[in-house]
């Protein structure tokens, strides 16, 4: 599998503050990569960093097989990018903007070119109207269409669904998924929330305090083998008896344990725990990794 963005003991210090400690992971060739962590654990700073816009203090960064800071302008012109929410000439039309990008990485910016695009990205009918009008949604596709008007070979996308209603979020993931799966792009997503990159993306890394935390496929990552159980019952110390002989299992309140268990032995745990007499009003499961992910969220 090529590798087409590696990242080593990436390091980014502003001053005393430490914003990335040491950041590894890499992406591969048609990867949805999910590049995910809480706000603030360092996810814009490293992608600043790849795109050249801060310098880092320490470490490697390798994008098609070539060191970023010995070829800038060479990587930089096969990527395209948005970094937090795009911007645009407001009173100029959705074309136009277009055809003004374009013209600053010297892409092919005619008319069938740029309607093309919009077209792609679910602008079609909107080529001419100001961008002013534009709700947030759209600017976003018209960001993702800016990306992509000099056919890159790796889009990044800087948390590209915050602030949309829920039937825009739905929008962005089946346009990143048409670019891998229409245009065979590589797709670098960055984002906070595990269920959206769940849903979209095939590999990911989790960082957390500018350090990585674990990085793998999503699949074997959020697999179903062991999860974590919270049974809720009023007879807790009868269970945590009756149960004592699975490790790790833990009491959490009054009316709460959670012990970590295959899907398949959640019932049976269920049934000797009511053959015995104990009265269970719930059950609730999680994956390790996703509880794990909510606990550096709350932290």
């Amino acid at each position: 599998m090529e590798k087409i963005v590696e990242i080593n003991h990436l390091v980014k210090n502003y001053g005393k503050f430490k914003a990335v400690k040491d950041v590894n992971f890499h992406v591969n060739r048609g990867d949805v990569y999910g590049f995910l962590g809480p706000n603030g654990a360092g996810k814009s700073t490293t992608i600043r960093c790849m795109l050249s816009l801060i310098k880092p203090s320490s470490g490697s960064i390798q994008i098609f097989g070539k060191e970023l800071s010995q070829n800038r302008n060479e990587i930089l012109s096969k990527i395209g990018c948005i970094v937090e929410k795009p911007d645009f000439y407001k009173y100029l039309s959705a074309e136009k903007n277009l055809e003004i990008f374009g013209r600053i990485s010297g892409a092919d910016v005619s008319k069938k070119n740029c309607h093309k695009i919009l077209d792609f990205v679910g602008l079609a009918g909107r080529e001419k109207d100001k961008v002013s009008g534009f709700s947030h949604g759209m600017k976003q596709r018209l960001g993702i269409a800016q990306a992509l008007i000099h056919n890159p070979e790796l889009i990044v996308l800087d948390e590209p669904t915050t602030g949309l209603d829920p039937q825009g979020i739905i929008d962005i993931r089946h346009l990143i998924l048409r670019l891998k799966n229409e245009q065979n792009k590589t797709v670098l997503l960055s984002s906070h929330i595990l269920s959206e990159i769940e849903l979209i993306a095939n590999r990911m890394v989790i960082i957390n305090k500018g350090m990585t935390v674990v990085e793998g496929d999503v699949k074997e990552l959020l697999n179903q083998d062991e999860l974590i159980v919270v049974f809720e019952t009023p007879q807790v110390q009868q269970a945590l008896s009756l149960l004592s002989n699975i490790k790790g299992i833990e009491k959490l309140s009054d009316n709460q344990f959670q012990l970590v268990l295959a899907k398949n032995e959640i019932a049976q745990i269920n049934a000797q725990l009511v053959n015995n007499g104990i009265e269970i009003s719930g059950i609730e499961t999680k994956r390790k990794l996703e509880d794990y992910f909510l606990k550096l969220i709350q932290s």
